[in-house]
């Protein structure tokens, strides 16, 4: 069964930095596109980034762009989210996504079917 756990969200101050993982289970992540997803209090989810199934290539919103930066491990099945200088407008759940198995392999930021459960970040002022 495809499943998605998220982790390593937290308590950060202005400025500093968090990296999320997005580990996978049940199936091989060099066949997926994976992207990140975010949700603040009272918004809809928008999306943060994806990344490819083999090049690694990735996307990411301008908001991004510049502090954050995704990158994945698929011996570990892990993905990951770096986000540096962190603003109080990052604070969300954040949510890791599936999409596949593909053969295409640059990625997008929508159409995904697999979700996980999110990992809250709160960027304290």
């Amino acid at each position: 069964q495809l499943r998605l756990v998220e982790s390593g969200g937290g308590l950060v101050q202005t400025g500093e930095s968090l990296t999320l993982s997005c580990a996978a289970f049940g199936f091989n992540l060099d066949e997926y596109h994976i992207g990140w997803f975010r949700r603040a209090p009272g918004k809809e989810r928008e999306g943060v980034g994806c990344i490819s199934p083999r090049s690694g290539n990735t996307k990411l919103k301008d908001f991004a762009k510049g502090r954050f930066t995704i990158s994945r491990d698929n011996v570990q099945r892990t993905v990951y989210l770096q986000m540096n200088d962190l603003k109080s407008d990052d604070t969300a759940v954040y949510y890791c996504a599936a999409f596949g198995p593909t053969i295409q392999d640059t990625c997008t930021i929508w159409g995904y079917e697999y979700w996980g459960q999110g990992t809250p970040v709160t960027v304290s002022s």
